[in-house]
């Protein structure tokens, strides 16, 4: 199981998902199975942990802007 940019995935990981919208989700990995890298998993909502220091946080459509600077945010070809 791997992500976009290779890394390998493991049930348990923090993960933001670009949607088909172009929308991203933010989740816990879980119930995912080796050997298949396309609609493999769920994602549980992270845990809340209190208020948000916005000197530490990123507006989405930035991080798509970076990710696209990279060329990942287009999906891979199928296999």
């Amino acid at each position: 199981m791997h992500y976009r940019n290779g890394r390998e995935a493991k049930n348990g990981d923090r993960v933001l998902q670009i949607g088909f919208d172009g929308k991203l989700t933010v989740g816990i990995l879980h119930d995912a199975v080796a050997g298949n890298d396309y609609c493999n998993g769920l994602l549980a909502p992270p845990p809340h942990n209190g208020g948000a220091c916005l000197i530490d946080c990123l507006h989405a459509d930035d991080v798509l802007a970076l990710l696209a600077e990279k060329g990942l945010d287009k999906r891979p070809a199928g296999k």
